[in-house]
């Protein structure tokens, strides 16, 4: 057996230790405290999009639902950390997803997942901008910064509105994607035009920082404005991308423990209708909600990514020691 041997070199191994050891810099000299929390959880992911990892304990019943899911983020025990009052935190670990491998995703991978109290999504995301920057420096490169919002994205990209275009518009720019949108919901339609016609022109020497999603994308973040007025609603998240790779995610978190509820039904609603597993709800993370989850904001960044940038790589094997196929 010839495949025994790593993917990665030493030099990108060595330098995953040094960007390692410079987000943990990064963070202490900004107080922020870095905390560990379970991989095995008794609630799994409800997003409709994300697929988790299921095991079984097998020990006594004491030891709690034997049924567990590797987790995809450590969003939720995190939140149940600043719920209890630790104050802004983050967490450098491994999560898992379940039916994503290619030359960008790998099933089991790198997270750097922070939350910051009192902040909104827009202060998180330039922060995030200055973690990209510091990760740069190590490799004597830099990036010229843009922010823009998810609306005058594709407006001058394909001069549609994503909030208000009909659909008959998005299917038109559909066309160009050789893919059948027969089935396909407003919002799939928006994520493969975004990913196979506007990701793919993003300039390799800038960070893009596009910020207020379409109120449906809402995810766990707040919603703004809507109720009265013209303009619709709008989902207080960002997305970061270097180049054409998508770095990161972020809200301005959700902090109402009854709509966090409603939205995870909707979550499972959907998932049945696709014939997706439904795991559980986790009632852990509804209850630090409902005893009050502080004002804060969130961001999830893919560390692999974040290398693949760093070095030019065009796979995640080229900075994994052993990928899911050596594993």
């Amino acid at each position: 057996m010839s495949d025994w041997r790593p993917t990665a070199t030493a030099e990108a191994l060595r330098l995953r230790a040094r960007l390692y050891a410079a987000i943990r810099d990064f963070f202490a000299c900004r107080d922020v405290l870095e905390v560990e929390t379970p991989i095995l959880s008794q609630a799994g992911n409800s997003d409709p999009n994300i697929s988790s990892f299921r095991t079984r304990f097998s020990g006594h019943v004491d030891g709690g639902a034997p049924d567990r899911w590797l987790r995809t983020s450590p969003e939720y025990p995190l939140k149940r950390l600043l719920a209890a009052g630790v104050g802004d935190c983050y967490e450098l670990g491994r999560v898992f997803r379940d039916g994503e491998c290619g030359r960008r995703h790998n099933p089991e991978f790198t997270l750097l997942e922070w939350y910051r109290v009192g902040w909104d999504h827009r202060r998180l995301m330039r922060e995030t901008a200055e973690v990209v920057q510091r990760a740069l420096a190590l490799v004597g490169r830099g990036a010229r910064v843009r922010e823009t919002t998810y609306r005058a994205l594709f407006l001058d990209a394909l001069g549609i509105d994503p909030l208000r275009g009909d659909e008959a518009a998005l299917r038109g720019a559909m066309q160009a994607i050789a893919i059948d949108p027969a089935g396909l919901s407003r919002d799939d339609c928006l994520d493969l035009l975004l990913t196979h016609r506007i990701q793919p022109t993003f300039a390799a020497d800038e960070l893009l920082l596009v910020h207020d999603y379409p109120a449906t994308q809402c995810a766990l973040a707040k919603l703004r404005g809507g109720s009265r007025g013209d303009e619709p609603a709008v989902a207080e998240r960002f997305e970061a991308y270097l180049g054409p790779i998508e770095l990161a995610n972020g809200y301005h978190e959700l902090t109402d423990a009854v709509e966090q509820r409603e939205r995870f039904e909707r979550d499972r609603s959907q998932r049945r209708q696709r014939g997706q597993a439904v795991t559980p709800i986790d009632e852990r993370l509804l209850a630090a909600l409902a005893h009050g989850l502080p004002a804060c904001a969130g961001v999830a960044l893919g560390v692999d990514r974040l290398l693949m940038a760093m070095m030019g790589a065009d796979a995640l094997a080229q900075v994994t020691a052993f990928p899911f196929a050596r594993s």
